[in-house]
């Protein structure tokens, strides 16, 4: 697997540093007197990308929170470039009323929070923000709201630290690009 790694664009240290940095300004936005004295939040991390990533800011949160999860596809299989979002699954429970904080690996096409936002919204949530670890340099990511951003990366396909090639390389720990002959080779 190492050797299909090209270079390390951001490290397992650097995003360690940046979930906390994260964390920290998450809670100061959800706890009292921002969201009143029974301060919660329903974090919605997006499957199967955002999973890693979640696991780690939310032990950073001590909030008391719901965790509920939506399953978006948007890069099948070998596709390195965004096919469309859409939404597979949901169990998020009853959000009536309840404070959201999506989470997503990254943000590119912008796709995936157009779509999730106004699902979450008919569900009943008060308020529905949103955190992702990657922006691309993108038109279209930059036109894309996001409350909360981790970092901001070249347009270059990457993977590690939850994002997948053909569902292969989340447990990379860090943000990394693949050698091309990896991405042209045929599944």
């Amino acid at each position: 697997m190492n050797l299909d790694i090209e270079r390390v664009l951001i490290s397992q240290h650097q995003i360690a540093r940046r979930v906390k940095e994260l964390a920290d300004q998450i809670v100061k936005d959800h706890s009292p007197p921002a969201m009143g004295i029974d301060a919660e939040i329903t974090i919605v991390p997006i499957l199967t990308g955002a999973l890693v990533f979640c696991s780690d800011l939310i032990r950073q949160i001590p909030l008391h929170m719901q965790i509920g999860m939506l399953t978006v596809s948007s890069y099948p299989g070998t596709s390195i470039r965004t096919q469309g979002s859409q939404v597979i699954s949901k169990q998020f429970g009853d959000l009536t009323g309840r404070h959201v904080l999506v989470l997503d690996d990254i943000l590119d096409s912008g796709g995936t929070i157009r779509a999730v936002v106004p699902v979450l919204k008919e569900a009943g949530a008060a308020s529905v923000k949103t955190c992702v670890l990657l922006r691309k340099d993108l038109p279209t990511a930059r036109q894309t709201q996001a409350d909360y951003v981790g970092f901001d990366i070249p347009d270059e396909f990457v993977v590690g630290y939850g994002l997948d090639f053909n569902n292969y390389y989340r447990n990379v720990p860090d943000i990394v690009t693949l050698k091309s002959h990896v991405i042209t080779k045929s599944p």
